[in-house]
């Protein structure tokens, strides 16, 4: 006789996602993406999608005092352990309803930008783990900007988290300051163009050469260094 199966709750979800390697997990109604481009919303990638298990793993501080070669390669690393990791949980909750996990790297290129397949650091927000700061970095409480994201969507309806409240820019304009290419000079549009300067093909493979705006932060660790 088959096993019933065990409907999927957002505890359940979340135990998922941490056994699968997540530091944290949060949840997001796909309904919320009101924001979100036509063709970027969580249900144009997985029909009849009601939730957003977002997942994020914290990138190692370290890091930002690495040479360009060797933080692009930790980068690289990290994201795909993030899609590994939304797999795996993909793949757990595939056995109570229907999922699909979402590439800590993937999307499209439209009109000569590059989109992911839903915006991570949005859905992260709307999941309750932190908030979009003044350098169009997600800002978690706990590890501040250095919290790396994918994310799992499913047709289960779940109990999506509260969004948190982080007041933590202020008046500091440390990253504007910092920025090379004054891609943060308008805080109500991030300069897409002018970062990508920084995102450059060295020996045929992408070299990032530029995260001043993360390595500045005086929360970059979480609560302030």
């Amino acid at each position: 006789m088959p096993k019933p199966k065990i409907p999927l709750t957002s505890e359940i979800a979340k135990q998922y996602a941490l056994a699968a390697g997540a530091a944290v997990a949060g949840i997001a109604a796909a309904s919320d993406f009101t924001q979100a481009p036509e063709g970027f919303k969580p249900s144009d990638v997985l029909e009849g999608c009601r939730s957003v298990i977002v997942l994020g793993v914290p990138f190692p501080p370290e890091a930002l005092s690495l040479p360009a070669p060797e933080y692009t390669a930790m980068r690289n690393e990290i994201l795909t352990r993030m899609t590994a990791i939304a797999k795996d949980t993909a793949k757990r909750i595939h056995a109570g309803g229907h999922a699909k996990a979402v590439s800590a790297s993937g999307g499209k290129t439209v009109e000569g930008k590059h989109w992911g397949i839903i915006s991570l650091k949005h859905a992260a927000e709307l999941a309750g783990l932190g908030v979009i700061t003044r350098n169009y970095l997600l800002t978690s409480p706990e590890y501040g900007n250095l919290l790396w994201l994918s994310a799992v969507l499913t047709d289960a309806e779940l109990i999506p988290d509260e969004k948190i409240q982080l007041n933590i820019c202020e008046s500091c304009n440390l990253c504007v300051e910092i920025c090379p290419s004054g891609a943060l000079d308008n805080p109500a549009e991030f300069g897409r163009k002018k970062c990508d300067q920084f995102f450059k093909i060295v020996d045929k493979k992408l070299e990032i050469q530029c995260w001043q705006c993360r390595a500045v932060c005086p929360h970059k660790n979480g609560e302030g260094e």
